[in-house]
Order: structure tokens, then sequence, then C-alpha cells
């Protein structure tokens, strides 16, 4: 059974805590991203499942068996780094091929294996040519078709786009995507870019400081952000947060002081529990109606920056308190800079933050 699962994981190099009492569980046939800027831990807690570095605490679990113990080649895994490593002197098919010759195959079993698995990411054509003949996103699709070509256990990807361009990156996810819903196993890939865990995940692990976050599928962790960490990181543009001082909440609305105006907002009911205090608003740049009036549930800003985005406007609209808000409009909606706008924000991606800083939700 292909499956991974660490246990209150855990990483000290000396004095520093890399990764702190890590829990995940990863089932067959499922994708998980370890997401999170650099230096968060997400490439020592992958490398400590694949057996690189030893963990200080904690355990590992693939396919229902401790590993702690035992070495990377007694794991049964199969690891794509972020650099190719591919033998220049052999040939793409000699290069897919070279993990067989560890499991005392024929040669015609091997050359079965490996034209099977070089057709699946569109390689058959350029077996025999040298890795220099290649392309870049070629590289790449050689290095995977030499980790799936044994089938083990479960994959790990260590950045696995991180060199390539902005084209071959999107073209890559998709296939990678599609030969990883394929193989029926437990996949975990490491990565600082969103929009590679957001389109190639099926759920997230967003990992700070060595501590994960929240785990939870590309909707909800961008939909339900856990805290303000999580709903900084995720989307793009990035979500507004802004300070603002909670005065009382009635009818499903929370009377709130946000960059010196008071506005009624219609926020989470789970908002009610709290006593007045400090908080911390998030609204998605999204999450906005442009009105032409002044309301109570409005927010009184002046454009200050226009970024044409294509089908969508981006707006840098400043508050009265020097607060800058971010917010996307259709094409269609014309704004000049100077203009006062008058932001509405869509109750239903309107979120609260304690003081601690964790989301308020029921």
């Amino acid at each position: 059974m292909s499956t991974i699962e660490i246990r209150k994981l855990t990483k000290q190099f000396g004095a520093f805590t890399a990764v702190r009492d890590a829990d995940l569980k990863v089932d067959a046939g499922e994708v998980v991203c370890l997401l999170g800027p650099s230096g968060c831990g997400k490439t020592t807690t992958l490398r400590m499942i694949a057996g690189l570095e030893r963990a200080t605490e904690g355990d590992i679990i693939i396919a229902g068996q401790r590993m702690n113990e035992l070495t990377p080649q007694k794991r049964d895994i199969a690891m794509v780094f972020q650099f190719y490593a591919l033998y220049p002197a052999l040939s793409v098919g000699q290069n897919i091929g070279m993990p067989l010759h560890y499991e005392g195959l024929s040669k015609a079993d091997a050359d079965a294996r490996v034209m099977k698995v070089a057709k699946i990411l569109h390689l058959d054509e350029v077996l025999d040519r040298m890795p220099g003949q290649v392309s870049e996103g070629e590289k790449q699709r050689i290095a995977v078709a030499r980790a799936i070509v044994r089938d083990p256990n479960c994959f790990l990807f260590d950045e696995p786009l991180s060199r390539l361009d902005v084209e071959l990156r999107h073209s890559m996810r998709g296939q990678i995507k599609e030969v990883l819903q394929g193989l029926s196993k437990a996949t975990v890939i490491v990565t600082h870019d969103q929009l590679e865990a957001l389109t190639m995940a099926n759920r997230i692990a967003i990992m700070k400081d060595g501590v994960i976050e929240q785990v939870g599928t590309p909707h909800d962790v961008f939909a339900k952000p856990a805290n303000v960490f999580v709903a900084s990181f995720i989307g793009t543009p990035q979500m507004n947060l802004v300070e603002a001082d909670l005065r009382s909440f009635g009818d499903g609305m929370a009377s709130v002081v946000l960059a010196g105006q008071e506005v009624a907002l219609g926020v989470d009911p789970a908002v009610s529990r709290l006593k007045p205090s400090k908080v911390t608003v998030g609204i998605r740049p999204r999450a906005f109606t442009v009105s032409q009036d002044k309301a109570r549930d409005t927010i009184e800003a002046q454009a200050e920056l226009i970024e044409p985005m294509g089908a969508e406007t981006l707006i840098h609209a400043r508050t009265g308190l020097g607060s800058d808000i971010r917010v996307v409009v259709p094409r269609e909606k014309r704004v000049k800079v100077g203009e006062a706008m008058h932001l509405r924000p869509d109750p239903r991606q309107t979120h609260v933050f304690g003081e601690d800083g964790r989301a308020v939700r029921a």
C-alpha cells in the first residue's frame, strides 16, 4: 500500500529547530504539496522522509512500516531533485533505465519498461539522444521518467519545475499531474510557488518557520485560511489585511473601525463571540464591488495606481489613514487615478482574524 505518514516529526540542527512536530498523512494516489517561503523547513521534511536527513524526533511511516532507521535505498521511494542530475555520457534511454540495473531485469524487460514510461512522458522520439541534445523541459521529463520507471512505493519531488521558464512550467505542471494521476502512488511535492501547489495538489500543507500551519484542499486554504500567514501567502494579488478595532456585532454585521472609518461588515457569525478588541480584517482583492455612493457597509478610498492585467485591472487605492487596499475589477470598469471609490466587501469573502492571528470562524 502506497502511503506516507509523518508523526510529530522534528529536526534540530544544534540549537536551531528546522521542523517542529509535523503531522501529515498522504494516501495512495494523493498528491500533497509542501508549500512555504524559503527556509520554512519543507525541503528538510522531504529529506527526512527520503532518509537523507535523520529525524531528531517523531516517526516516518511509509507503506505502513516505520522507516526511521532504514537507509534511503531500503525505503523504496523515488525522488526527483531540483537539479536533473542526468548522466551526460549516457543516452536519454540509458538515463531512464539506470535504476532498473539494480533490479536484475532482462534487457528486453528493461527496454519495455523504459519505452512504456517514455511514451507516457512523450520522450520516445529522443531516447537515442544525449542529454546535451535535448531541451530543458525534456531534461525535466527524463528525471521524472527515471523516477517512475522503478514502480516505487511513493514519489518525492523537490522543486521539480524551479529551473524552467514560465511557458515550460505551465506545460510541465499539467504533464506531471497527468502522469501522477495514473500511478496510484503517494506523492509529496516541495515548492515555494503557490500556483504549482494550487494546480498540482489534492491537498496543500503550508509551512512557516518549521511548523505546518494548515493542511487542506486548494479551495479550502484559499477560501478558509486558518490564520493571517496563510491568508497573506495564498492568493495573487495578495489578500488585503487591515488592522481594525472591533466595536460590536449584531444582525450578522460587525461594526469595526478600519482605516479610520467606522464600517459595518458582513462576517462569520462566530465573530459574535469576540469582545471589543483589536482584529485583522482580510478581504480578497476580487471580493469588492465598487459603488458610486458612500454607505454604512463601504470603505472609502482613492485610486492611486492602476495596473492593467489583461481581462482585469488591479487598482491600488489608499484610505485617509494611508492604508493601501488592492482591488481587482473587470477591464470594462473604468477607474481613473485620483478617483474616489466606495468599496463594498462580499460578506462571503470577508475574514476576521483575532488578536492571536487565527481565523474566527464557526
